[in-house]
């Protein structure tokens, strides 16, 4: 019979800083147990994160077993089951940190009220977040819904915080197995190879993140409020995915940057704010994670258009910026974000296609899904989210790409059909009238749709609600 262990459920914690769960459990167990639930079913439309969470846990595996503790990996199909069968071996205590989705904080109800019930004791800590979205409120008591007078009050809010004393992970005295039946990470990768060439650019542990973040601070920090607009240079930290399955800790992102007084740092760390915003939003209004935020945006006459849909998603549009986008999310597995925003603006408002639709495809193919920042981001370009972007905002990619992208090094890294076209019809090839360089249609696509009569018609579906 084996001795009260401690058990720490990961989710999102591939982390050993500042993995309060991890850190507690080590400190009062001799023997720690590490477990991550795969269920199959959460992550059926999440292909490329399946990737990234393999990795993970087998590089994770190697650090834990430094420390003693091993990492296991249980397939289920329901958490509440697997829970209930678990509390009837009362030989362990449970540790875990939160996730700040509202199935998940719903789910933490259930786990306080059994485990209280069934006499088990346990530990829940605050997870990768600045603030307990719960804890920033207005005056009056109610969530803020727009963002810059919610962060302003998150940061001062987080600054009156008195800094707990970083502590460290405890070796144990004996590394053993706890679960019967137990998966291979491997079980986990998609089926599909597509992924391979995703490990030629991403290698996902807790020392990369901290050597990105590192790295950024040196070379980009500085720059970040004007270099973070360009999707052909390296302006941006790259650090969301390490971010959304906790190889870095947004406070440690918080500690690094704040210490050092470079320009862009008040900048970027409001990216960080936007992210605490979000989990806000879809907690106090969880309607929004399938519905619209804005209850009118209900009568939007959307299309459906499964041609139009499936040229967004393979980059054929015919609009180099947006084609570029789509290649590189598809490729890479992210996306620049000044380009998230030209092509869901497009999706949405050229094709009128429901933003549903590129929240799904996102979901699928990104490796830094954040179910808050995914539906917020969405909803923020379609206009009908919490502090979105007007109706008649519509992104022209034409003058994006002329803008953002002016040597067309970016367009012609992902359309490479393009690189011989000259840079004054790189963003708007069907101008170009010279068959030797490009046969529109055959070598590239025509756009399909015209700019100027898609905004017309956008405008007018708006103005309807």
């Amino acid at each position: 019979m084996l001795k009260n262990i401690g058990l720490v459920w990961l989710k999102d914690d591939f982390r050993i800083q500042k993995n309060l769960a991890l850190i507690e459990a080590s400190q009062n167990h001799d023997q720690v147990i590490a477990f991550f639930l795969y269920k199959n079913k959460k992550f059926q439309n999440q292909e490329a994160q399946k990737w990234w969470v393999c990795q993970s846990l087998k590089e994770f595996r190697s650090k834990l077993s430094k420390f003693n503790i091993m990492l296991e990996v249980v397939e289920t199909d329901s958490y509440k089951s697997f829970f209930e069968k678990l509390f009837v071996k009362k030989n362990f205590s449970l540790y875990w940190n939160k996730t700040y989705e509202p199935k998940y904080i719903e789910f933490d109800d259930f786990l306080l009220k059994n485990l209280k019930i069934n006499k088990i004791k346990f530990k829940v800590f605050k997870g990768n977040i600045l603030n307990e979205f719960n804890e920033v409120k207005k005056n009056d008591g109610t969530p803020f819904k727009v963002f810059t007078p919610f962060w302003r009050s998150a940061e001062k809010f987080y600054l009156e915080k008195i800094p707990f004393k970083q502590k460290s992970i405890t070796k144990c005295k004996k590394k053993i197995s706890y679960f019967k039946k137990t998966i291979n990470e491997k079980d986990i990768c998609p089926k599909k190879n597509w992924f391979k060439k995703f490990e030629k650019i991403w290698v996902p542990s807790e020392e990369i993140a901290l050597k990105e973040l590192k790295n950024f601070i040196k070379e980009g920090l500085e720059n970040y409020s004007e270099a973070r607009n360009f999707p052909n240079i390296n302006g941006t930290s790259k650090l969301s995915p390490f971010i959304k399955h906790g190889q870095i800790h947004v406070e440690t992102i918080w500690e690094e940057c704040s210490a050092i007084k470079k320009n862009g740092a008040t900048k970027f760390l409001a990216e960080i704010g936007w992210r605490e915003f979000n989990h806000s939003l879809i907690n106090y209004f969880p309607h929004m994670l399938n519905k619209n935020y804005s209850k009118k945006f209900d009568k939007f006459p959307w299309q459906k258009n499964s041609k139009f849909l499936s040229a967004w998603k393979k980059g054929m549009t015919g609009y180099p910026i947006v084609d570029a986008g789509m290649r590189e999310l598809y490729s890479t597995g992210w996306m620049h974000n000044r380009v998230r925003m030209i092509v869901g603006s497009f999706l949405v408002k050229h094709l009128l296609i429901n933003w549903k639709e590129g929240e799904k495809h996102f979901r699928n193919c990104l490796l830094d899904f954040n179910e808050a920042n995914n539906v917020s981001g969405w909803q923020w370009v379609a206009g009908c989210g919490a502090d979105a972007a007007p109706y008649f905002r519509i992104f022209n990619p034409i003058l994006q790409g002329e803008k953002f992208d002016k040597e067309g090094n970016y367009v012609k890294k992902w359309v490479p059909e393009l690189k011989s076209v000259p840079k004054n019809f790189l963003h708007k090839p069907w101008e170009l009238k010279n068959e030797n360089i490009l046969k529109l249609g055959v070598d590239y696509p025509s756009p399909i749709v015209n700019h100027e009569q898609a905004r017309l018609k956008a405008l007018a579906a708006f103005k309807k609600i």
